[in-house]
């Protein structure tokens, strides 16, 4: 790691692709992916890990950005929502109208694109524990857990 007037460079793999940046020990993965990267799609809500908004995978796993050190990321696989596109997930979310204002939507996607790489068989409680992380303000959790459903092949349908 090469340090430079208060800044370190560090490598981050988002998305795929690989991106050499400069980054200040204190600025977290949320802000670096926001500013640095334009990668808007995590956003930022409460900054203290409580809402979920800001949720990418990381190394496969749900994480809040907000809370991750950038240079803690480095060597890590991470996965944005822009990184899903998409996927048959985006499409049962926009199907089951799993938003309203769609803030807390990136981050209830990423929650559950873990889960079903995690979790691909999980059962009610299981999605339930996943998605317990994360808050939506404006709309019922019914939508968000119908569209889960929808593409979690261990769940009834409705």
């Amino acid at each position: 790691m090469i340090v430079y007037k208060g800044k370190a460079e560090i490598t981050l793999l988002v998305n795929g692709r690989t991106h050499v940046l400069w980054v200040r020990a204190a600025d977290v993965l949320l802000d670096v992916l926001r500013g640095q990267l334009g990668l808007t799609g995590a956003k930022p809500g409460c900054r203290n890990g409580d809402c979920g908004a800001c949720t990418v995978v990381m190394d496969g796993l749900p994480v809040k950005s907000c809370l991750v050190l950038a240079c803690a990321a480095e060597g890590k696989q991470i996965l944005t929502v822009e990184g899903i596109g998409e996927s048959p997930l985006a499409k049962a979310f926009s199907e089951a109208r799993a938003f309203q204002c769609g803030y807390c939507t990136p981050g209830f996607l990423m929650a559950s694109y873990a889960l079903l790489q995690n979790e691909p068989q999980a059962d009610e409680g299981t999605m339930e524990e996943w998605l317990q992380a994360n808050i939506c303000r404006c709309t019922s959790y019914a939508e968000i857990r119908a569209a889960l459903r929808a593409v979690l092949p261990g769940t009834a349908r409705p």
